[in-house]
């Protein structure tokens, strides 16, 4: 039996919905407690203000960290901490809001990270990116089925995966500001699909 396998690709543009914020309370001092104290009381600003735009289960520490610090001629300057946290919001335009509050309420404690636009629920534009994927299949493996001077049969076999045009999940990068553009992106599958020729 002739066969012919092809690896379909596809891609489904979608519009972000929910924004992960990264953040870092810092503060230098002479000593490690202090600190490491003023890094606490930064991080606890952020926390009680991120509170007014997410849920307590979406914030988290990421890390917290402490090193010597030095002038610009190298001597021993004090310490430096910090404490990063990472904020999950729900809604783009409550992301904005909270960047804005919390320059407010930390000041030069604060460190934005970064932000990034994701989807919550993927699952109708990987449906999609997976439909597009079998018929970008489907054509590519009838138009090789002519060139071999055959028809194309019914499908055999099919495995999604293969040469992937490119990652499945979505996170698209932004800068950090308080007005957010979620924009567009893209969800993309490949499908590997073997047709029988007749």
């Amino acid at each position: 039996m002739r066969t012919v396998s092809v690896t379909g690709h596809g891609e489904a543009r979608i519009a972000p919905d929910s924004a992960v914020v990264r953040v870092a309370a810092v503060h230098r001092a002479d000593g490690v407690a202090d600190a490491l104290g003023g890094a606490d009381s930064a991080a606890g600003q952020v926390i009680t203000t991120a509170g007014g735009y997410t849920t307590p289960e979406r914030i988290a520490t990421s890390s917290v960290q402490i090193w010597s610090d030095h002038d610009r001629e190298g001597n021993p300057a004090g310490f430096r901490a910090r404490h990063s946290l990472t904020l999950r919001c729900d809604d783009i335009a409550a992301a904005g809001g909270l960047l804005s509050a919390l320059a407010d309420a930390v000041g030069d404690r604060l460190e934005v990270e970064g932000v990034s636009l994701e989807v919550a629920d993927q699952s109708a534009g990987l449906r999609a990116a997976r439909e597009a994927a079998y018929a970008d299949a489907v054509d590519r493996a009838t138009q090789l089925a002519t060139l071999a001077g055959a028809e194309l049969g019914e499908p055999q076999e099919v495995v999604e995966g293969g040469v992937a045009a490119g990652p499945v999940r979505l996170a698209k990068a932004v800068s950090a500001a308080a007005s957010l553009a979620p924009g567009e992106a893209s969800l993309t599958s490949a499908v590997t699909v073997t047709f029988r020729l007749r």
